[in-house]
C-alpha cells in the first residue's frame, strides 16, 4: 500500500494569492510510505530554496514520483496534516480575505483536488484524501518509528489547530490521547515571544538555545518565575502578559546588534524555564501512566539541550525524539497515521536508524556530467580512495563540503550534505561561522563520532549509545574538552551524532580514516549551506555554495573539486535568470526636496516586508533576464559596454547571487 503524506500551504511557488495562509503554515514536505516503510521524503525548501517554505510542495511531489518510479494514480491514500473540520474553518477565512475569488471553495477535498490539478495537471480520486489532526501527526511520527511497544508520547509546539501540545499513551501503533494543552499555554509561543527581546523571531529558537550557556539563569530567575505558575497534575499557566516586564531589565537587542550579558542571562533563564515546565509535565504523566519509554515530537522537541537533560535524567529507560520533529515531520506522521489507520493489524516498523530518504546525486557519470558544466569555475579529479584523501585534507586543516548519495530528511545534515572540518582547533569554530556559514560567532558546531567510540569522548547513557540524529546535547568528557575545541560548547557539552557503518558506510569510512591519521574518531559536522539558504540538495546547489563561500574544497561522490582563479569577466558567460519566487519592483518616492526619485528593489512571493535595493543599471538587466541569455548578452542589450561600468554591474550581480536572489548558471 502506497500512502503519500504532505504538509504545506495553498499557494504554488510563484503565487501570492491570500492575505493569510492555512493557519501558521511552514516547513512544507512530501513523504511516501510503502507498507509502513518510508521510501522517499524531502522538505520542499530543499528544492524551491525558500527556508521554512509555506508553499505547496509541488517540486517535492514531482521528484518523489519520479524517484520512486510511480504515477500519482498509483498512490492509495493522500494524507494532510490537519483535520477536515479545522481546514473548513481556515478555508472560509482564506477566501473571506481574498476578494478576487468569486466562488469560494470550503470543502478541503475539492480544494486540494484543484491544487494538485494546478500543480501536476492530474486528476485525483477525492476518496483518496484523508485529513489527520495536527498533533496526531506529530505523535504518530514518533510512536511508529520509536521501536517501542508502549510509551508516553508528548508533542509540544507553537500551535496546531488551536492546540499547542498533547499527551498520549502509545500502544503499538495506536494513540490514546490523555491530555491537550491549549494555545494559551503554548511553550513554543512563549519561547518565541521572549526571544523577540533578544532580537530574534520565529525559526531562531535554536540560536537562543546556543546562546543560553553563555548566561547565568540565576540572575533573572525571580523575574522568569513570575511568567509561569506550576499547577497540580502536570498543569501550568503561562502569564504571557507579564513578558513585557523584561523591558525593565534593559534595552531590547535589535537584530544585528551585539549581545550584552543581560541578553545572555535572559537566554539562560528562558532555557531553564522551558526545562522546568516540561519536566513538570513529564514527571506527572510518567507517574500516572507508569510508562518506561518516552517519544517526543513537535517543534519544541528540537530543543536539543532539553532533550539531553531528559535523556540523562534517568526518568525514562529510553527516549526517542523523531528527528524531523517540526512541521516538516508532520507529512511523515500523516502518512504513517493514514497507513496504520487503514491497516490496524500491520506490523510496526523497527526503530528508525536513518533518514537518508531524499535526492540521490547519482553515479559517477551523472556527477561528472554536472561538474563539467562548471569547468570554467572549478577543476576536479576523480579520487581513488575518497575517504582517505578527504580525511588527509581535513587533518591538514582544510574545510570541506561533502555531498554523497541521498539527502537527509529534516533540518540536520547527517553526513550526506555536510560541511566538515577538524574538530580539534578552537579557531575552526570562528572561521566556519564567519567565512562559510556567515552567522553569529557564538553558534556551536556538532561532532560526528564513530558509534563504537562514543563512550571514550562523550557521556551517554549505558543503554542508549546510538544517537544518530544530532537531537541530544550530552556532556563532553572533561578530559577531552580541550582536545575537541571546535565542537565543545562553552558549557562543556556537544550536540552529538553517532555514525554507524551499517547506515552510512561512506561517512563512517571517512571518520575512520581521520581516526587513523589523527587518533580522533570525530569530525566537526555542520549543514552545507550559508545563512540565507536551506541545506544544499543538488550538485548545482553544492557548487554554487562552494563558489560563493570560503569553503576550501568540495567532494561530490568520488570527485574532489577545487576553485579556479576567475575574474569578473568569467561571469559574463553565465546565464542569468530569476528564481520563481522573486519579483522586481520600481517605485517613485518623494524625497526631501519634494522631487520624485525612482527606487528599484527585489521582492519575493512569501514575505511582503522583504526588499533588497538594487541599482538602476542592474534593475534594467534583471528585467530582461531569462534562462537563455548570458550576463554578457544582457549587458550588450543595455549598452553597458564600458569596462568599469560593466564590472560594477557584474560585481553587484555576484553579490545578489551569493544572497540567492538571482540564478547564475552555465
Amino acid at each position: 500500500m502506497l500512502v503519500l503524506g504532505f504538509s504545506g500551504g495553498p499557494e504554488l511557488i510563484h503565487e501570492n494569492l491570500y492575505e493569510r495562509t492555512l493557519g501558521a503554515v511552514h516547513d512544507s514536505a512530501i513523504v511516501l510510505v510503502e507498507d509502513g516503510e518510508v521510501i522517499f521524503a524531502i522538505e520542499e525548501e530543499r528544492l524551491n530554496r525558500i527556508k521554512h517554505t509555506n508553499k505547496f510542495p509541488g517540486e517535492s511531489l514531482r521528484l518523489c514520483l519520479k524517484s520512486s518510479g510511480i504515477q500519482l494514480e498509483e498512490v492509495d491514500l493522500i494524507a494532510y496534516y490537519a483535520s477536515k473540520e479545522y481546514l473548513e474553518i481556515m478555508l472560509k477565512l482564506l477566501f473571506f480575505d481574498n476578494t478576487n475569488v468569486s466562488v469560494p471553495i470550503i470543502d478541503p477535498t475539492i480544494f486540494f483536488q484543484q491544487l494538485f490539478r494546478r500543480e501536476l495537471n492530474s486528476e485525483i480520486n477525492p476518496d483518496k484524501f484523508c485529513f489527520v489532526t495536527h498533533h496526531y501527526t506529530h505523535a504518530m511520527s514518533a510512536l511508529a518509528l520509536s521501536g517501542y511497544e508502549s510509551s508516553l508520547v508528548t508533542t509540544f509546539d507553537g500551535m496546531g489547530e488551536g492546540i499547542s501540545g498533547m499527551v498520549f499513551e502509545g500502544e503499538g501503533t495506536r494513540l490514546k490521547q490523555i491530555a491537550g494543552i491549549p494555545e494559551s499555554k503554548s511553550l513554543g509561543n512563549f519561547y518565541e515571544n521572549v526571544i523577540g527581546f533578544l532580537g530574534y523571531t520565529m525559526f531562531d529558537e535554536y540560536k537562543v538555545m546556543g546562546l543560553a550557556p553563555y548566561g547565568n539563569p540565576k540572575r533573572y530567575r525571580n523575574v522568569f518565575q513570575t511568567l509561569y505558575t506550576l499547577l497540580p497534575n502536570g498543569d501550568y499557566v503561562i502569564h504571557q502578559d507579564e513578558i513585557i516586564s523584561l523591558f525593565d531589565l534593559g534595552i531590547p537587542r535589535r537584530k544585528g546588534e551585539p549581545f550584552t550579558q543581560i541578553h545572555k542571562d535572559i537566554a539562560a533563564s528562558l532555557q531553564e524555564t522551558l526545562e522546568i515546565i516540561v519536566f513538570h509535565v513529564l514527571q506527572y504523566y510518567k507517574q500516572e501512566t507508569k510508562q518506561k519509554n518516552l517519544c517526543m515530537a513537535g517543534g519544541v522537541a528540537h530543543n536539543c539541550t532539553l532533550n539531553g537533560k531528559i535523556l540523562r535524567s534517568g526518568m525514562f529507560e529510553n527516549v526517542f525524539v523523531q528527528p524531523a520533529a517540526h512541521d516538516g515531520g508532520c507529512a511523515l506522521g500523516a502518512a504513517l497515521y493514514a497507513y496504520y489507520n487503514a491497516n490496524p493489524m500491520a506490523k510496526k516498523s523497527s526503530q528508525l536508524e536513518h533518514v537518508y530518504w531524499g535526492t540521490n546525486i547519482g553515479g559517477s557519470p551523472s556527477v561528472l556530467n554536472q561538474l563539467m558544466q562548471w569547468q570554467d569555475f572549478i577543476s576536479f579529479d576523480k579520487l581513488i580512495n575518497v575517504s582517505e584523501q578527504t580525511a588527509k585534507l581535513l587533518a591538514s586543516g582544510y574545510v570541506v563540503g561533502w555531498v554523497q548519495d541521498r539527502s537527509e530528511f529534516g533540518p540536520r545534515a547527517l553526513g550526506n550534505r555536510s560541511i566538515l572540518a577538524d574538530p580539534r582547533p578552537d579557531e575552526n569554530k570562528a572561521r566556519i561561522n564567519k567565512m562559510i556559514k556567515k552567522r553569529e560567532g557564538y553558534r556551536p558546531f556538532a561532532p560526528s563520532v564513530l558509534e563504537e567510540d562514543v563512550d571514550e569522548f562523550f557521556e551517554v547513557p549505558s543503554n542508549q549509545k546510538q544517537l544518530p540524529f544530532m537531537i541530544f546535547v550530552v556532556n563532553v568528557r572533561k578530559e577531552k574538552r580541550n582536545l575537541l575545541g571546535a565542537v565543545t560548547h562553552v558549557d562543556g557539552t556537544a550536540r552529538v551524532q553517532t555514525v554507524s557503518r551499517k547506515t552510512n558506510e561512506k561517512y563512517w569510512d571517512l571518520i575512520h580514516w581521520f581516526k587513523k591519521l589523527t587518533g580522533v574518531p570525530i569530525l566537526l559536522n555542520t549543514s552545507f549551506n550559508n545563512n540565507v539558504e536551506p541545506i544544499v540538495d543538488s550538485i548545482e546547489d553544492a557548487v554554487v555554495c562552494f563558489l560563493t563561500t570560503g569553503l576550501d574544497y568540495l567532494v561530490v561522490g568520488e570527485y574532489l573539486i577545487k576553485k579556479k582563479e576567475v575574474s569578473w569577466q568569467n561571469h559574463l558567460s553565465l546565464k542569468l535568470s530569476l528564481p520563481r519566487y522573486i519579483s522586481l519592483h520600481q517605485v517613485k518616492k518623494v524625497c526631501l526636496d519634494s522631487k520624485f526619485d525612482n527606487l528599484f528593489y527585489i521582492g519575493n512571493s512569501y514575505d511582503t516586508k522583504f526588499q533588497i535595493g538594487v541599482s538602476a543599471e542592474v534593475f534594467r538587466v534583471l528585467t530582461l533576464a531569462n534562462s537563455e541569455k548570458t550576463v554578457g548578452d544582457l549587458l550588450q542589450e543595455n549598452g553597458e559596454t564600458e569596462e568599469g561600468k560593466a564590472q560594477g554591474i557584474v560585481n553587484e550581480l555576484i553579490e545578489l547571487w551569493s544572497q540567492r536572489l538571482i540564478l547564475l548558471q552555465p
